[in-house]
């Protein structure tokens, strides 16, 4: 059975975004070199990816492109070609093509397909998108979380899950730290349903 796993950059209030449209880039975040790098490493390893529209629509603008410029480092442009290439799932009512590897799923069967593609993958499955986390958590089947915690409270702004009111059972699997005050927090998801028939 494979594992959804939700990667986040989050403030120390857990949120993702001051402002609508940060998409990953407000000032708050200490994103620096080595920070990215375990970025791509656990993006590498994971088997497949699945992204909410808005989140996909956001990687698709810069990263298909970021491999073959120059003027990017070449951990970004590392990131572009790992993107690219992935197996990737988006989730959407509204797009009926997607390139860069990718297929559509949408509907209302989309939390039944996703526990089926749950349960016929065999590893890591990255989630993209504050919207799906939030869908797969209340199905039960949000399996870990890897947090990135920036040394900032923004105090207002998107929070790591959508509307979202029950307490949250965790444990702890891995702990690093990073530059600049960064922190990676890896937790399991206490309580994640077992695959079953689909």
């Amino acid at each position: 059975m494979g594992r959804f796993v939700y990667a986040m950059q989050v403030s120390l209030d857990l949120r993702i975004e001051q402002v609508p449209g940060d998409n990953g880039a407000g000032e708050w975040l200490r994103l620096h070199e080595k920070l990215h790098r375990e970025c791509n490493e656990l993006t590498r390893a994971l088997d497949l990816l699945v992204h909410g529209r808005v989140y996909y629509e956001v990687m698709e603008e810069f990263w298909p492109h970021a491999s073959g410029d120059p003027s990017l480092p070449d951990y970004l442009r590392e990131y572009g070609e790992i993107w690219t290439s992935k197996p990737k799932v988006l989730v959407s009512r509204t797009r009926s093509d997607a390139g860069h590897n990718t297929r559509i799923i949408g509907g209302d069967d989309t939390i039944e397909r996703l526990a089926g593609l749950r349960a016929e993958t065999g590893g890591g499955i990255g989630v993209g998108g504050a919207a799906l986390a939030t869908q797969l958590l209340r199905a039960g089947l949000l399996d870990e979380l890897v947090l990135f915690t920036h040394p900032s409270i923004l105090g207002f702004g998107r929070p790591l899950f959508d509307d979202y009111d029950r307490p949250i059972d965790l444990d702890l699997i891995e702990r690093r730290s990073f530059e600049q005050g960064v922190t990676m927090h890896h937790y399991a998801v206490l309580g994640a349903k077992e695959a079953g028939p689909c």
